[in-house]
């Protein structure tokens, strides 16, 4: 069991030295488009919450 595991982060480290990482800029312009992909869904779902809302309110009142 005990060399199980040893061998599974051996693998992993060498899995890890594989990975090619971002750049600062990369990582800076994914992060700015993930929130602003993020702030468009979230005011589409306000505005459709708020017409939902209005339209029961009519119907109910």
């Amino acid at each position: 069991m005990k060399e199980k595991i040893i061998a599974f982060f051996e693998d992993v480290v060498k899995e890890m030295k594989k990975v090619t990482w971002p750049k600062k800029e990369e990582l800076r312009d994914s992060t700015v488009i993930v929130l602003v992909v993020c702030l468009i869904v979230a005011a589409f779902v306000y505005v459709i919450d708020q017409g939902v809302s209005f339209v029961l309110k009519a119907i109910l009142s």
